[in-house]
């Protein structure tokens, strides 16, 4: 029992040492959490499995449910991101802690602090902000040193807007919309749609990156029902 543990904490050290990183190189953090978490989960498990006679169960359970909560540390600002992004954008920082809805600007702001993708994509998702982005925009994104990656996400919040199903009148003929230029090779226009929130209000087409190089965009509809009109997403047909 004594040397599985050894072994235990021998792999523990490991991935705390060598840690994860994204396939460009860089850091990352919320998997390197995950990682060391699961590790030193395991470690703890296996001293407690060890009283009971049972190391390696406990080591499974305990690297399970280190795993989870590594994964969540990892996924937020450490001190020292925090203290420049308190120097350099006090608005924004307020903004992250608070859970308020986060601007371009403050996107830009958190790139700049030097932010791991992980961390600006879980402070997006935390936010619940939706983004409907311009080809100006994703352009000035990019020049301001936003990766790739996290635009991606920023365009694919559109898409996840949450419609009512149901509405009690059919909707208006679809616009016809000016099919702005691509932001870059591979996107694909989606186009706009009406949406009923107490009355119909029109989401206008964006660009978007397909989830796979075949995948083909399935626009959304609005059926008639005996009950009213009920709407059918739009979805990627892969």
């Amino acid at each position: 029992m004594k040397s599985q543990i050894q072994q235990w904490v021998v792999i523990g050290g490991l991935a705390f040492a060598l840690g994860c990183y994204t396939p460009s190189g860089e850091p990352n953090r919320a998997g390197t959490g995950a990682l060391t978490g699961g590790a030193l989960g395991a470690v703890t498990g296996a001293i407690i499995g060890g009283a009971t006679g049972d190391a390696g169960a406990g080591a499974v359970i305990g690297g399970a449910l280190g795993a989870v909560t590594g994964g969540i540390i990892g996924g937020a600002m450490d001190q020292q991101q925090r203290e420049i992004l308190a120097r350099q954008s006090p608005q924004t920082l307020q903004r992250v802690e608070a859970g308020q809805p986060l601007t371009l600007a403050d996107i830009k702001e958190l790139a700049k602090a030097g932010l791991s993708d992980e961390v600006i994509i879980s402070q997006i998702r935390n936010s619940r902000t939706v983004y409907r982005l311009s080809t100006a925009e994703i352009i000035d994104l990019k020049n301001a040193g936003v990766s790739e990656r996290v635009i991606d996400h920023l365009i694919n919040t559109a898409s996840n807007l949450p419609a009512a199903s149901v509405a009690p009148e059919p909707p208006p003929p679809l616009r016809v919309e000016t099919v702005v230029v691509a932001p870059g090779p591979g996107y694909v226009w989606i186009g706009g749609e009406w949406v009923w929130r107490g009355g119909w209000v029109w989401a206008p087409g964006y660009w978007c990156r397909p989830p796979a190089p075949h995948a083909v965009w399935i626009g959304g509809r609005w059926d008639r029902h005996p009950h009213g009109w009920h709407h059918r997403r739009g979805h990627w047909r892969r």
